[in-house]
C-alpha cells in the first residue's frame, strides 16, 4: 500500500496487522519461512511452532478487529482477553513508561506482549489515539496511520480501496444509464 509507515511507536503494531493482505490472499504467519523472516526482522526468535503460527494469526486478526470497529463489544472483549492471555499485570519503568509484565511464557506471548503493549501506550490515548485504522474496505483490512488533520481517512489507498468503494457507489446508483435518462 502506498500510506507511509506509523511513528515508531506504532510500527510493530501496523507491521504486525499487515502480515496478511487478504486482498491479496497472502499471510506471512501461514508458513514457518515466511513467518521466520518476519519475525526475525523484527527482532523475535524465527523459529515457532505451527501451533504457535495459528495463534500469532488470532492474535493478529484480534488487534485487526478491535482496530476495525474500537466500539464494538465484541472487539473489546477479545482484545481484553487476548491482553489477559499473553501479559499479567501492568508494571510501570524507571522512566514512567509502561510494561506488560508476561503472563505466559512462549514465542506467542513474546510477539504479541510488545505489540499490544504499543497499542495500549500510543494507540489508544495522546496524539496518535484513533489514527492507527484498519481499512473500511471489508476485504481488505490492511492496517494504516491516518496522517490527514481531520484523521477522517477510511481506506488504505484511496487508488485501490476507495477507487473500488466509489465504483459501487456509482453502480449501485445506476451509474451512467442514470445520467443519460436525466
Amino acid at each position: 500500500m502506498r500510506r507511509n509507515p506509523a511513528p515508531a511507536e506504532l510500527e510493530l503494531v501496523e507491521d504486525f496487522c499487515n502480515t496478511a493482505t487478504h486482498l491479496h490472499g497472502e499471510d506471512d504467519l501461514a508458513r514457518p519461512e515466511t513467518a521466520a523472516r518476519w519475525l526475525g526482522a523484527h527482532g523475535f526468535p524465527a523459529s515457532v511452532e505451527p501451533g504457535e503460527l495459528t495463534s500469532l494469526a488470532e492474535a493478529r486478526e484480534t488487534v485487526r478487529a478491535f482496530l476495525v470497529e474500537r466500539t464494538s463489544p465484541e472487539a473489546v472483549d477479545a482484545l481484553n482477553r487476548l491482553i489477559a492471555e499473553v501479559a499479567g499485570a501492568p508494571a510501570v519503568r524507571p522512566d514512567g513508561t509502561l510494561i506488560l509484565r508476561p503472563a505466559s511464557g512462549g514465542a506467542v506471548g513474546e510477539v504479541v506482549r510488545p505489540v499490544l503493549e504499543a497499542l495500549l501506550v500510543h494507540g489508544l490515548t495522546g496524539r496518535h489515539a484513533a489514527r492507527l485504522k484498519a481499512c473500511a474496505a471489508p476485504e481488505c483490512r490492511w492496517v494504516f496511520y491516518d496522517r490527514a488533520p481531520s484523521s477522517n481517512g477510511l481506506w488504505c489507498d484511496m487508488d485501490v480501496c476507495g477507487a473500488r468503494h466509489k465504483m459501487r457507489a456509482y453502480r449501485a446508483r445506476g451509474g451512467a444509464a442514470a445520467h443519460r435518462n436525466t
